[in-house]
């Protein structure tokens, strides 16, 4: 009885904020699911935004942020007494630190340290590259370098299901939802790059030359919690509207 009451008292509310179209906010929403965590969800309409949520959540008015902590309120109105966190690789630290029986971040100083290298590929050559082509226009060469540095960081096998110490980590979370997004771009030709751009991209990315690549996001997308975290549906039907705006201004 006593360690159910310890438990109890320490447990904290995570109210997480999020917005189903945002890569962000995605990979946030995968290190809850993979670390099995209880918390509640509130979705923000990023074109409208409530205004509370700057305010009281994130002053940058941005998605994800989390409330952790403080008494157990509605999302929509958020205790001063919680703490406010945001920042999606944070989030995902975070969450690793909260939940250690998931192992979302190595205990191997060596396996911790490749996890974060990965991710900071992800931001600095992958998620750049991803935006340059689907959002700028940019050439798809671009795209085909990040898939090259994500691979060459891949363990050496034919079909890699993990980035890293052969089980799921916020590495994986981190690169899934662009890769999805991206993926979904190109093969409906959403975006503001040249139209036939994306068929030749994925003729690209089926070659022999990048199938780990390719293997290792497949086997993301297979994962209950990508499932349950990505509404291509939603996703596309947003994107459509967007994109055909940013097109027609061109």
């Amino acid at each position: 009885e006593d360690t159910h009451d310890i438990a109890v008292s320490t447990f904290k509310q995570i109210t997480l904020y999020t917005a189903k179209v945002c890569p962000y906010a995605q990979r946030v929403e995968l290190a809850l699911a993979e670390a099995k965590a209880d918390f509640k969800s509130y979705q923000i309409d990023l074109q409208n935004k409530p205004e509370w949520y700057a305010p009281q959540v994130n002053p940058a008015s941005k998605v994800p942020a989390i409330a952790y902590g403080g008494p157990n309120v509605s999302p929509d109105t958020p205790s001063p007494d919680s703490i406010k966190i945001a920042e999606s690789l944070v989030l995902l630290e975070f969450i690793a630190d909260l939940y250690p029986s998931a192992h979302l971040l190595p205990t191997d100083p060596v396996a911790r340290a490749q996890t974060r290298f990965f991710i900071d590929a992800v931001s600095t050559k992958f998620a750049p590259a991803y935006v340059g082509f689907v959002v700028r226009g940019e050439s798809y060469e671009t795209v085909l370098k990040a898939f090259e540095a994500i691979q060459s960081l891949l363990p050496n096998e034919e079909s890699p299901k993990f980035a890293v110490a052969g089980q799921y980590t916020i590495a994986d979370a981190a690169i899934a939802p662009f890769a999805a997004r991206l993926r979904l771009s190109v093969e409906n030709e959403i975006g503001v790059f040249a139209p036939g751009e994306g068929a030749k991209l994925i003729k690209e990315l089926k070659t022999p030359k990048y199938a780990r690549f390719f293997n290792y996001v497949e086997s993301l997308f297979q994962r209950d919690s990508f499932k349950a975290t990505f509404d291509e549906e939603y996703v596309k039907s947003v994107f459509l509207k967007r994109f055909n705006a940013l097109r027609a201004e061109k």
